[in-house]
């Protein structure tokens, strides 16, 4: 049964069942990506005047664009997570300096305790 299969094993199968999935390519996006390609061009040329080729290069170019804006929204997330970690770090350090100073005794807790 699938609830006694150790995190390993159903790992495994996972990945053995994405490979199979890949390499029959049926990896179920190809209606998704026509959609978002069909948006890119209405996007650029919403009245259909564009040669073919026209409006090929400048969907791409209009994808490139959204493609940076999410690759720029998630460094920004990412910035925003590491400041917030050296915050509360910060944080810790100053409240245990502020213990040790009163003699207040610190428990330090290992990995295996948390």
């Amino acid at each position: 049964m699938a609830s006694e299969m150790s995190d390993d094993v159903r790992r495994e199968r996972a990945r053995l069942g994405a490979y199979s999935l890949h390499a029959q390519g049926k990896t179920n996006t190809h209606a998704a990506r026509a959609a978002l390609w069909a948006r890119y061009e209405r996007q650029v040329d919403p009245l259909g005047e564009l040669t073919p080729d026209e409006r090929r290069k400048r969907a791409e170019h209009a994808r490139r664009a959204h493609m940076a804006r999410l690759s720029l929204a998630a460094a920004k997330a990412r910035s925003e997570r590491a400041r917030e970690r050296q915050r509360a770090e910060a944080e810790v350090a100053a409240r245990l300096a502020d213990a040790h100073a009163a003699g207040v005794p610190v428990r330090y807790r290992g990995a295996a305790e948390r």
